[in-house]
């Protein structure tokens, strides 16, 4: 049995939650109303996984978080409102140590429940087996705290050339960057080590909602070198550029008569899991060689983006799996691994270097 906490404010929320997972049939569930009884529960009933709504009265789902990752860590899955408010407070809990987050239904909640009960559950189990880091952990919280007592938490970035007059024409390679659950971390570590003078731009498929991509740009953004942008409209892919693909949609590289871009595209049914990685490397691999490809697959579940990276390595292409060892969920790159389409299989804390290294030797080329 999975011993289960879930924490909401709503009596309905916890209701519907509890009944999904009672009828998995190998749950041990526990509720609680606020962050206060949810902290007593975790000392008490020591639940494997924690639900935790981020909007609650008393102690609210960050502070709750935040002490529950410093007196007995452990995974954490974040219920969140659709909102621009939920997606910032979503995306502090990833810096704080949440593993992942399900977007609460609007509306009628009692309806939309069913819809999202597949996706609750995954996410879930997926977050019970999770890896949690303890050394990122510490580093979050310090930076919470700060922010939380009105300091800046990171160092001022110098004002950034955003390149648009260097651009000497369209870009001859692309790094494409692939994750899921426990993305949105991996990606703070490796995206801001990325060099401002990078030849090729960069590509991201993070799943999230459409309401979170925008937010996570922004704030990436404020910490990278380079320029983040999300990807609303067809883009230039220019050098000097990280481009995230927007949430609930695809993103793909097709060709312009100036060049190539990113764009948007709605999602399919054939891919389940949205921006998807698979359609953004298959996309990539019919505009340019594979030898100009560089291909990043980092912690999430499932097997979202192996084969293409096993197509693109197999054509000629440089391939990066992330190591079990530092994965929240070692799903897709340890899918590329089994396929044997990883090249370089590094932690997470040493793959921009990799990326910086392959780039570079290919654009001298």
């Amino acid at each position: 049995m999975t011993r289960l906490l879930i924490a909401d404010d709503s009596a309905l929320m916890r209701k519907l939650l509890a009944g999904i997972f009672r009828a998995e049939g190998d749950f041990e569930i526990r509720l609680a109303r606020n962050g206060a009884e949810a902290l007593e529960l975790v000392r008490s009933f020591d639940p494997q996984v924690v639900t935790l709504d981020v909007q609650m009265p008393g102690m609210d789902g960050l502070t709750c978080l935040g002490q529950i990752m410093i007196e007995a860590p452990r995974p954490v899955v974040m219920i969140s409102a659709l909102t621009a408010e939920g997606a910032e407070a979503t995306l502090e809990a990833i810096e704080l140590g949440a593993v992942d987050f399900v977007a609460k239904p609007g509306g009628a909640v009692s309806l939309e429940i069913d819809r999202l009960r597949p996706l609750l559950v995954e996410k879930v189990r997926g977050a019970a087996n999770a890896r949690i880091r303890p050394t990122l952990r510490l580093s979050e919280r310090i930076r919470h705290q700060f922010r939380g007592a009105g300091v800046v938490s990171r160092p001022a970035q110098p004002r950034r050339k955003r390149f648009a007059e260097d651009r000497a024409g369209p870009s001859k390679g692309l790094v494409l960057i692939g994750t899921s659950t426990g993305g949105p971390a991996a990606l703070d570590l490796v995206l801001p080590q990325l060099p401002r003078d990078l030849p090729w731009p960069v590509l991201v498929s993070q799943h999230m909602p459409a309401s979170f991509t925008g937010p996570f740009a922004r704030r990436l953004d404020r910490q990278c070198e380079l320029e983040v942008v999300e990807v609303t409209c067809p883009m230039p892919l220019q050098a000097g550029t990280i481009y995230i693909g927007r949430g609930d949609a695809d993103v793909i590289v097709s060709s312009r008569a100036a060049g190539m871009v990113a764009m948007p595209i709605p999602a399919q049914r054939d891919y389940p899991w949205h921006p998807s990685v698979e359609r953004m490397v298959t996309s990539a691999l019919e505009h340019y060689g594979a030898a100009r490809l560089v291909g990043v697959l980092m912690t999430g579940m499932g097997r979202d983006g192996a084969d293409a990276m096993t197509l693109l390595r197999n054509q000629g292409g440089r391939t990066i799996a992330e190591a079990e060892s530092t994965a929240v969920v070692w799903g897709m790159p340890g899918e590329l691994v089994r396929n044997g389409g990883a090249e370089f299989v590094r932690p997470v804390e040493d793959i921009a270097g990799a990326i910086v290294d392959l780039v570079s030797k290919h654009a001298v080329r």
